[in-house]
């Protein structure tokens, strides 16, 4: 392949941050989003043809037409520190980091294409066209690497971008903290991500992907004796990596971040949650799956850590009001449904003999990020129609938003997993895994899914159907409607892919280990599935498509579990707790203390007696020479009684 095309993905959306970033205030609003537009355009043309070009043009891709290799476009040596170890910028190309320049193009074209409209007049329009192609090269960069270290440092590069554009509306002091508190927490994950690196570097010598998966057996007798803890040095580097996944991916204990990340832009929203960040550490353990493949210890704290996030994030979802809330706590959910089904992948799975759970995580990745996309693109053209987050102020709209209705309930029926719709096919193949690992795990991901369908349905039926607010009251005279063709474009754009896109042979495009994977429906499992949903959406319509007071009586009589759903199960709380009352409070004020009183104070005491003598000598220097000759007649005195004393 020409390399020309792989560098321009990259050299684009990075000349774009910088026009636009640096000559971006002397440009009209419409010319910097028009340029930022078509840049990435040009992206999203490039991504395409090199993709498809990877998937559909035989060789060298294909192998007897059954394996499919990975391709090194170009990897310039950046640091050299030993003949064996080194940082490379390259690019790699494999089915999976061709998914990724599918998803990742469409996405954040569509945000592009839609932020002109949501956008239009802010201040700050060019800062936040250069943020997006910033953040567009970053995730690029990242999904195309060559070696983990250079994932590390577009990892990083995400980290400042989403930094940036959740704090975008740096006059509110609420978008401030959200954007700290996304960038200290990933910090905290990040660490454990580093260390994993620099151990796994130490023992394998180098950095590179592929010599690590395409031979991961001397990976492995590379750790060989290896142990800490009862655990082997390989499962401490995979689990240590796997933290900067849970970080980036908000995971259990490290999600806190993600719900306030709501206070950026929606548009920022949807390209966060659907095609970027969250998704990276998927990507990180689907990059690295031939070496957690070797540890069944890695695996299922992969599995553990996802299936209770995924629980807990469906409970939380079930109880929010801001409608972008709902959709974070959904996204934390679904990206769980993917770390769950790379976990229960391990080599004493039958399934994974075939590629199932690694395909699932991947074509459900592909999926929920058109369906995610769709889903808060129309929450910005209901926020952008009623001025508010809440469902409170909304209900009815269907009335008058018919094109965000129609796309919308397209994206609640995905996520929800009914067929025809996209989430049907990836969903049933990640639940066809889990029951392949385990009966317990099945059922597990089953309730989860189940609940997924209901708080979506209660979202959809209390923002278009529930009560009918006096709108034309409450906005003077303006009544709801559909927004401009940039907004409702992307709309119908990804309402459209959510349709088909469960339809695309994926297995035989994303597998394990190149092997086409043929998709079958287990009618078993998907039909229980579906069935279970098509109940939670029926449940919800009975409790909130026409206004009652059943859902305030249900709350009413669990009340307690109510509140602590609401608030999040109260881990802001438990964070504020142990940073101020354990780390600020009990350490950090005992530590200060010590400083300010015996380190300070014996410097200072020190300092007081110096200062003492100091008077207390000066007459010795008193610049009078008689002085001067009567103290040197006393030494000469004592000096020569002591000498004859010695000598005495």
């Amino acid at each position: 392949m020409d390399i020309t095309i792989p560098i321009l993905i990259l050299a684009i959306p990075l000349f774009m941050f910088l026009l636009l970033g640096l000559a971006g205030v002397k440009m009209s609003h419409k010319l910097a989003g028009t340029l930022g537009t078509l840049g990435m355009g040009t992206v999203l043309v490039l991504s395409y043809y090199t993709a498809f070009t990877y998937y559909f043009s035989g060789n060298p891709e294909f192998i007897d037409g059954t394996t499919r290799l990975q391709a090194v476009i170009f990897n310039h040596t950046w640091l050299q520190f030993t003949p064996a170890l080194a940082i490379r910028i390259g690019f790699l190309l494999d089915p999976i980091s061709a998914m990724m320049l599918i998803v990742i193009p469409t996405i954040s074209f569509m945000v592009h294409v839609y932020s002109l409209g949501y956008m239009h007049g802010e201040k700050g329009f060019q800062r936040y066209y250069a943020f997006l192609s910033l953040f567009s090269f970053s995730m690029l960069g990242l999904v195309v690497a060559t070696n983990i270290f250079q994932m590390y440092i577009f990892w990083e590069l995400v980290g400042a971008s989403s930094f940036l554009l959740i704090g975008f509306f740096y006059t509110l002091p609420s978008a401030v903290s959200a954007c700290k508190k996304a960038f200290i927490v990933t910090r905290f994950a990040d660490l454990g991500f580093l260390i994993g690196i620099l151990v796994l570097s130490y023992f394998t010598h180098h950095l590179d992907f592929l010599p690590m998966t395409q031979n991961p057996q001397a990976v492995l007798a590379s750790f060989e004796g290896v142990t800490f803890l009862g655990a082997s040095g390989l499962t401490w580097a995979l689990v240590l990596i796997f933290t900067g996944g849970m970080g980036k991916s908000a995971m259990l204990p490290l999600h806190i971040w993600l719900p306030d990340a709501m206070e950026g832009p929606t548009p920022v929203s949807a390209l966060i949650h659907a095609a970027t960040m969250v998704v990276a550490g998927v990507y990180l353990v689907a990059r690295l799956f031939p070496l957690y493949m070797l540890e069944d210890a890695a695996l299922m704290f992969i599995t553990v850590v996802g299936a209770a996030t995924a629980f807990y994030a469906a409970m939380v979802a079930c109880a929010q009001i801001d409608i972008k809330r709902i959709l974070a706590f959904s996204t934390i959910s679904q990206i769980a449904f993917m770390m769950v089904s790379l976990g229960v992948a391990s080599k004493n799975n039958v399934a994974i003999h075939e590629g199932l759970g690694y395909m699932a995580s991947m074509f459900h990745l592909f999926t929920h990020a058109m369906f995610k996309a769709l889903l808060f693109l129309g929450a910005g053209s209901l926020i952008h129609a009623v001025h508010s987050n809440n469902y409170t102020a909304m209900g009815g709209l269907r009335k008058y938003m018919p094109i965000t209705h129609i796309t919308f309930l397209i994206g609640c029926l995905a996520i929800a997993g009914i067929w025809p719709f996209a989430g049907f096919f990836s969903k049933d193949e990640i639940l066809s895994a889990c029951f392949a690992n385990g009966t317990f795990w099945g059922i597990w991901m089953m309730m989860v899914a189940a609940m997924t369908a209901f708080y979506m349905f209660r979202m959809y039926f209390l923002v278009f159907w529930w009560d009918n607010p006096d709108y034309e009251k409450e906005h003077h005279g303006h009544l709801p409607h559909d927004p401009g063709f940039a907004m409702t474009f992307p709309l119908i754009f990804l309402g459209i892919v959510s349709i088909i896109a469960g339809f695309i042979p994926f297995g035989q495009l994303v597998t394990f280990d190149g092997h086409e994977y043929h998709i079958h429906i287990d009618w078993s499992i998907a039909g229980l599935s579906m069935g279970v949903a098509i109940l939670s959406i029926a449940f919800s319509a009975w409790l909130y498509m026409k206004k009652n007071d059943k859902p305030r009586r249900m709350a009413d009589s669990c009340r307690w579990l109510w509140t602590a759903a609401n608030r999040r199960f109260y881990w802001d709380e438990i964070y504020l707790f142990i940073t101020r009352r354990i780390i600020f409070d009990g350490i950090c004020k005992p530590i200060a203390w010590f400083d300010r009183h015996i380190i300070d104070g014996t410097m200072d005491g020190f300092a007081y007696v110096t200062n003492k003598a100091s008077y207390a000598i000066r007459g010795f220097q008193s610049g009078k020479v008689q002085m001067y000759i009567w103290w040197y007649l006393i030494g000469a005195v004592v000096l020569g009684i002591i000498t004859a004393i010695c000598v005495l």
